[in-house]
């Protein structure tokens, strides 16, 4: 037991949280309103898995969590944490995942996982920079099963594709910037394959100017990318998805480079690729570059 109490989240206090978190965390910063985007703007919010840990009225400790059904699957995810400095090594988080793992169990949840929440994300796994909170899952069991990266693009670059999209309207292919009236043909496209896209679509269309563009054939939906659809602000790419009929022609490369030019037009200097498989395929297009390194964890309940 430790002698701080644990409370649950208070919206209210989302200022003071945003402020423990960036003195806290030594390699990432987050603003009040992307925050309020990983807590209640998240499509499973739980705010009966969503705690604090504070010494009087001082905020000491901070644990959210939440859950997705995926495949048959119950996942549960540590999606934020993190503890004062000065507080460390006083069993904070222990006390904190105690709280948090009761919930999970209650609501039949089958593994855990840190951080790589599907939908609505901050970051893939632990940066093993953060020594001390991969060292403290392992000693709550969770084991790693992988690594993922995030890429970083330097957007001062030509990104112009319009003669190779000209060519392609020879074969009946129009590539274009999405319109609000589009919405529901992109979500029929990836409900087979990528549903789990489906709250980072909405979030794209969410733009004024919706930040994603199609490729249509014969007036059908074969391929789309977005950005600005997850961590809104802040230069993310993605997701992006081809259908088999039009793999091979380039797509991706045209569908990407669009969205890179958007956030230069934003002027932004950097974009970040997140969770990348083929890191040779935006390495070989956007001469990217591998900018940070996430280990992944997770620990079966049952």
């Amino acid at each position: 037991m430790i002698k701080y109490p644990i409370s649950l989240y208070n919206p209210a206090e989302r200022a003071e949280l945003t402020a423990f978190l960036n003195q806290n965390w030594e390699y990432d910063a987050i603003t009040e309103e992307l925050l309020q985007e990983k807590l209640e703007g998240d499509p499973d919010w739980m705010p009966q898995a969503t705690f604090v840990c504070k010494d009087g009225q001082r905020i000491i400790g901070f644990m959210q969590g939440v859950m997705r059904h995926i495949r048959g699957v119950n996942y549960a995810y540590i999606k934020l944490m993190a503890v004062d400095s000065q507080y460390r090594r006083q069993g904070v988080a222990t006390a904190l995942y105690q709280r948090l793992e009761e919930v999970f169990v209650a609501h039949q949840a089958n593994v855990v996982r840190i951080y790589d929440v599907p939908l609505n994300y901050f970051m893939p796994g632990i940066d093993p920079r953060y020594t001390p909170a991969l060292c403290w899952a392992m000693r709550r069991g969770f084991e790693r099963f992988g690594d993922t990266s995030n890429l970083v693009v330097d957007l001062n670059q030509d990104w112009d594709m319009s003669t190779r999209e000209d060519a392609l309207r020879t074969d009946g292919i129009e590539v274009r910037r999405a319109k609000p009236e589009d919405k529901q043909a992109v979500l029929d496209f990836i409900k087979d394959e990528w549903l789990l896209w489906t709250n980072e679509v909405e979030m794209a269309f969410s733009d004024e100017v919706p930040s994603i563009h199609i490729a249509l054939l014969n007036g059908e939906v074969k391929a789309f990318s977005a950005h600005n659809a997850n961590n809104k602000g802040t230069g993310w790419f993605g997701p992006m998805g081809t259908h088999p009929d039009l793999r091979g022609k380039g797509m991706g490369a045209i569908l990407l480079k669009r969205c890179l030019q958007d956030m230069k037009e934003m002027g932004l200097s950097r974009s970040i690729i997140p969770w990348v498989g083929p890191i040779d395929f935006y390495a070989w297009h956007a001469n990217a570059l591998v900018d940070r390194v996430f280990w992944r964890f997770e620990k079966k309940l049952n």
